[in-house]
């Protein structure tokens, strides 16, 4: 399917577009669509695609690392359960694969996740995950007597907009006029416990609610116990604690969710984790290192920070280690 917005290579992010349209879906001439000589109306050529903010869910497909080892393993997109990603997460680490420079400490914390079973744990998981989403869309269509071709999504976006792959980044939603509107798909994942909560500021409340330049959204040093209980972040952390009490989905206590979403994707892309971390159970004045994340026992107490807004958090008095 077209996508509205992709990106053909790194780096590089383009958007297809057409002339926009009227309630009928015809194109409206020229003269309607240009509000200035700067501004324009247009409808999107395509298909977008979405990143729900504030949720990892267990990979279904993603790419593996070549290796002389295995020269037989098939390139691209490889769904988890394929007996390649069983060779590779045996041990991720083995001589053959691209470098990846890891910390002797967050090298150690894998070994205790990666094995020969890791795949499969990981695709087990990824099923019923992938399963609730389509069922709690399909629930919510049945509920608001609509078809496929009436029902609308509500899109509530925070700071960033789009991701680096030019996926929407959002909180989404049944569209619906009237209260009370059920919780976002998001927080019902999370409370499901079919997916790890992945804060990363300042997209989630009560950051993304702060008006003005996103330096005015870095929180005082030593304030993250306090403001963390707060909003849809104080409900999204205690449904995660609930749901990881209770065992449920990727919690469960006989075979919980061994390696994490995004533990998968750094392994399997060759790249070290570049996020800062904040304990949002503590409060402490730093920011943990990128690769000291599982210092933070709790996933719902980590609250991740890109590398490029480090240096806001540093003026704001917060100590940030060097990558």
């Amino acid at each position: 399917m077209a996508k509205a917005i992709e990106q053909p290579v790194p780096g590089i992010t383009i958007g297809h577009a057409l002339l926009a349209r009227s309630k009928n879906g015809r194109a409206q001439p020229v003269e309607k669509i240009v509000h200035d000589g700067d501004t324009i109306n247009i409808a999107a050529d395509g298909n977008f695609g979405v990143r729900m903010l504030g949720v990892d869910a267990p990979e279904v497909s993603f790419t593996l690392p070549r290796s002389p080892a295995f020269p037989d393993h098939p390139k691209g997109f490889v769904k988890i359960e394929h007996p390649a990603w069983t060779d590779f997460l045996t041990d991720p680490f083995a001589a053959g694969y691209p470098p990846l420079t890891l910390r002797t400490a967050l090298h150690t914390h894998l070994l205790t996740k990666v094995g020969a079973s890791a795949a499969a744990n990981h695709a087990r998981h990824a099923a019923p995950s992938t399963r609730a989403l389509k069922d709690m869309i399909s629930a919510d269509l049945a509920e608001q007597g609509l078809t496929e071709e009436t029902f609308k999504l509500r899109l509530a976006f925070a700071h960033e907009i789009l991701d680096r792959y030019g996926r929407l980044l959002c909180y989404v939603n049944r569209d619906q006029r009237d209260p009370p509107r059920p919780a976002p798909y998001n927080e019902r994942l999370l409370a499901a416990g079919h997916v790890a909560p992945y804060f990363i500021w300042p997209n989630v409340d009560p950051f993304a609610r702060q008006k003005g330049s996103v330096a005015e959204a870095v929180p005082e040093p030593g304030s993250a116990r306090a403001v963390a209980e707060a909003g849809a972040l104080g409900r999204a952390r205690a449904a995660v604690r609930q749901a990881r009490e209770a065992g449920l989905g990727i919690w469960e206590h006989q075979d919980p969710l061994a390696l994490l979403p995004f533990e998968l994707r750094f392994l399997a892309g060759r790249r070290a984790p570049d996020r800062y971390v904040l304990d949002l159970s503590d409060d402490a004045r730093e920011l943990l290192h990128p690769q000291s994340y599982f210092r933070v026992p709790a996933p719902e107490d980590r609250l991740f920070v890109n590398a490029e807004h480090a240096p806001l958090f540093g003026a704001r008095g917060w100590s940030v280690p060097p990558l």
